[in-house]
């Protein structure tokens, strides 16, 4: 899968006093990261419409509340990147052509199955942010570090409450 580059277009004036240069890596960043967390949501809608199992309905309202909360991230992820001056970069099209999270496995239908892929996908997406939050910074963005520091913060207490479901399986 080719990548798709990060628009290098001018930045939109603002009166932020964040450099311009600093401005663009952080869009760039932004973006980024906005492309793994729309991939994110899908995913966990996914698990959210085909997990079966003993355990369905209470995976499929916690798989629900995920989505929501990545929902809100997407969010603020995309109108940082335009309040730096920038263009949120969030189509679908960008989004699955740039995500850096592995595919999800659409064979799986059993709880344990979605259990261990959405794990790997929040894991794997909670990574990426914490690196995120010191490319910003590096950058000497606090807010766009902040933002990201929320986020991971998120990514963690979501990430536990999969792993206990597994966690419970292996006692």
């Amino acid at each position: 899968m080719k990548a798709v580059p990060i628009r290098k277009e001018r930045l939109f004036p603002t009166k932020n006093d964040i450099p311009e240069s600093a401005r663009s890596g952080l869009v760039a960043l932004l973006n980024r990261r906005l492309a793994d967390a729309i991939d994110l949501q899908t995913q966990t809608k996914t698990a959210h419409w085909n997990v079966k199992g003993v355990g369905f309905i209470a995976l499929h309202k916690l798989f629900d509340e995920i989505n929501e909360s990545v929902e809100e991230y997407v969010d603020e992820i995309a109108e940082r990147a335009v309040q730096l001056g920038g263009v949120a970069e969030g189509t679908l099209r960008i989004a699955a052509k740039r995500s850096e999270l592995k595919e999800y496995p659409l064979e799986i239908a059993e709880d344990q199955g979605h259990l261990q892929a959405l794990s790997s996908a929040l894991a794997a997406f909670g990574t990426r942010v914490r690196t995120a939050i010191e490319e910003a910074v590096a950058l000497g963005d606090a807010g766009t570090a902040d933002l990201f520091t929320e986020i991971s913060r998120g990514m963690d207490k979501w990430l536990w409450f999969v792993e206990a479901h597994l966690q419970a399986e292996a006692t």
